[in-house]
């Protein structure tokens, strides 16, 4: 089954699935192996993989080792046009629907269609929506582009809709890397409603309260990223908490 039927799947039927966010640049062999294991006792549904820069080259040796030691299926979640592997078993294939640079919507993608229409890692379009956090955030400086207002719950709603009507797969909803505040539970309940399609939600989310309050929302897919790097053992918690609604 392709990763796409496996999520929508998941949607129609109302289980709640967890993905584990792995940055390469704050990684290391041994804590992807505790990760690896932790996520497996956990049944961690996904791995996402990637970065704002990545400047170590470990994508590769990174996505290996996760699929040697868990067998859950690698995602790549590119911060920008160099973070490809072909050993990856999907792509998050990113439009940046919430800003308005031209190369987050569509110009990236030009110059890596040959590279993915040549390999065997399954793409996934996606629009990507950066939500406002209460600070800046990496993937806003580096996109050239700003968020979502965290109160514009018509604004995302919108957008949401205008991505799938443009025929995308699944909607990302991201607060960014080390926010302040996730998105409100609010605008994932009016967004969830407004589109038919699965809904990802990242960024601020450090806790199994947190977890299961965007799950009860109308999440589809949690992310997890910065706590795990805090504390990996969290990543059993969280995924209780929303296995069990």
């Amino acid at each position: 089954m392709k990763i796409i039927d496996s999520i929508t799947t998941g949607k129609l039927q109302g289980c709640k699935q967890l993905a584990v966010l792995i940055d390469p640049d704050k990684s290391d062999e041994k804590q992807l192996a505790r990760v690896a294991k932790l996520a497996v006792d956990s049944k961690v549904d996904y791995f996402f993989v990637g970065g704002s820069l990545l400047i170590n080259n470990w994508l590769d040796s990174c996505i290996k080792i996760l699929k040697e030691t868990s067998g859950i299926p690698v995602i790549l979640f590119p911060g920008n046009t160099l973070q490809m592997s072909y050993l990856a078993d999907a792509m998050l294939f990113l439009s940046l629907i919430s800003g308005r640079n031209a190369e987050m919507l569509i110009g990236r993608h030009v110059i890596t269609a040959p590279y993915l229409k040549n390999s065997n890692v399954e793409v996934m379009g996606t629009g990507y929506m950066l939500i406002d956090s209460g600070r800046p955030t990496t993937v806003s400086y580096m996109s050239n582009s700003s968020p979502i207002p965290a109160d514009k719950v018509d604004i995302a709603m919108c957008t949401a809709m205008a991505g799938e009507m443009l025929g995308l797969k699944l909607i990302f909803m991201d607060a960014g890397s080390g926010a302040i505040n996730p998105v409100s539970a609010t605008m994932i309940e009016h967004v969830s409603q407004s589109i038919g399609i699965p809904l990802i939600i990242g960024g601020g989310i450090k806790t199994p309260e947190l977890a299961q309050r965007s799950a009860k929302a109308g999440a589809d897919i949690i992310v997890i990223g910065n706590a795990i790097e805090k504390d990996p053992s969290v990543i059993s918690e969280i995924a209780s908490s929303i296995k069990n609604i």
